[in-house]
């Protein structure tokens, strides 16, 4: 299989490095910065580094049918997504991302209504992608991905009626000499956390509510502990609804007193704010700002200590016909992932989910055309393979709550 991986920051040259222990798999590494992705490229010898602007839809598709791609795997943020999902189109090649296309709230009422959700841009191009015959697989990293496969696990072979699906993320890591320093993309992290979080009910469907809403106390598993959780926006609750039967879909984010107060004045300032605005003659993007003067969170694994873990927990009526409640996860260490890999572990952990995807797809043992997320898809073999890479989940059964 020939892959176009368009970026090549943290999340992308773990997938390089990732993808290169594996024999499926050849990669043309693409980004804006030649010398970043010739960096990634170093991964293997037969990788190929190129330079291209993620926003130039003709020069993707162009490329990709200068290599002979077979897929765009895309590793960029998600204000590239769709440049990229049109020129994968064009050039009739399957396309896989880890981040669905921006969400713009309602105009009246954001904490009440949605507006453009999710991932409702790549779903209206649903028919023709089915009509090409290719796959986009959208949503394929750890959260959302991993979380995904495990709600469809959960349906398919754990529970007979599903109450809630809620995807919990938690860590216990810390950043060596840094005051604030997020070890994931702030772009990324601000537009899911200050934007209305989505909360999906049957009978109801999509609605919004207040930023950091619901505060509950989570357990995580592996040592983490008790991490206070919130509502935050993720694409999991629009995805998991359309292919998954439950009552409730929610996502919670353990993000921690300082990074809440953190990001309500980055809002207040208005530095989360992505239209430019003029500086002595210049035009600026206040959050791009804010993503400079942070350290790129790549680049922080030897500073990093702890554990990460994501996972989806899950409600409702087990197959015996009993009351059931479990969390499906994976835990990632950092000294593990850096020693193993030289990444750290929130962006490993994201990387490795997608070439077990590409790698499965490769085989034959996902398949489709269309516009899918990764629950539409056959859990087991995913969670095979994953334990196969060396990297296991796990499954912690809990005592279900008395009505």
């Amino acid at each position: 299989m020939r892959i176009l991986l368009v970026g090549a920051g943290g999340v992308g040259t773990a997938i390089a490095r990732i993808a290169a222990r594996r024999p499926f798999a050849e990669l043309i590494i693409a980004d804006y910065d030649l010398a970043r992705a010739e960096r990634a490229a170093a991964a293997k010898s037969s990788y190929t580094a190129v330079r291209l602007d993620a926003r130039d839809e003709a020069g993707t598709a162009a490329l990709l049918t200068e290599h002979r791609c077979d897929v765009l795997m895309n590793a960029t943020d998600p204000r590239f997504v769709m440049p990229l999902f049109r020129a994968s189109l064009e050039a009739r090649v399957h396309y896989l991302d880890m981040a669905m296309s921006l969400s713009y709230p309602h105009p009246d009422e954001p904490y009440a209504r949605t507006g453009v959700k999710l991932g409702d841009e790549q779903f209206a191009m649903a028919e023709q992608w089915e009509r090409s015959g290719r796959l986009a697989l959208v949503g394929i990293g750890v959260e959302p991905g991993l979380s995904d496969v495990f709600a469809r696990y959960a349906a398919d072979e754990l529970f007979s009626e599903i109450t809630e699906i809620g995807v919990r993320d938690g860590a216990n890591l810390a950043v060596a000499g840094y005051e604030f320093a997020p070890t994931f993309s702030i772009w990324t992290t601000i537009e899911e956390c200050l934007n209305p979080p989505v909360i999906w009910e049957a009978g109801r469907g999509w609605f919004t509510t207040e930023p950091f809403s619901e505060p509950e106390t989570f357990t995580f598993p592996a040592g983490i502990g008790p991490v206070e959780c919130v509502n935050v926006e993720h694409e999991e609750v629009l995805l998991m609804p359309r292919w998954v039967q439950a009552q409730r879909v929610t996502f919670k984010y353990g993000l921690g007193e300082e990074f809440i107060g953190v990001l309500q004045t980055l809002h207040k300032l208005g530095l989360d704010q992505t239209t430019p605005v003029s500086v002595d003659g210049g035009s600026v993007s206040p959050r791009d700002v804010v993503a400079a003067c942070l350290p790129d969170p790549a680049t922080l694994g030897p500073k990093m200590t702890g554990l990460t873990c994501a996972g989806t927990w899950v409600t409702g009526t087990g197959k015996d016909g009993r009351p059931r409640e479990v969390y499906l996860y994976h835990v990632v260490d950092n000294a593990e992932s850096m020693a193993e890999y030289g990444s750290q572990a929130v962006v490993w952990q994201t990387a490795i989910n997608p070439v077990v995807a590409l790698e499965l797809i490769d085989s034959g043992a996902w398949s489709g055309a269309g516009v899918l997320g990764p629950e539409a898809l056959p859990a087991r073999p995913f969670l095979d393979l994953l334990t196969e890479y060396g990297s296991p989940w796990a499954a912690e059964e809990r005592v279900p709550a008395q009505p």
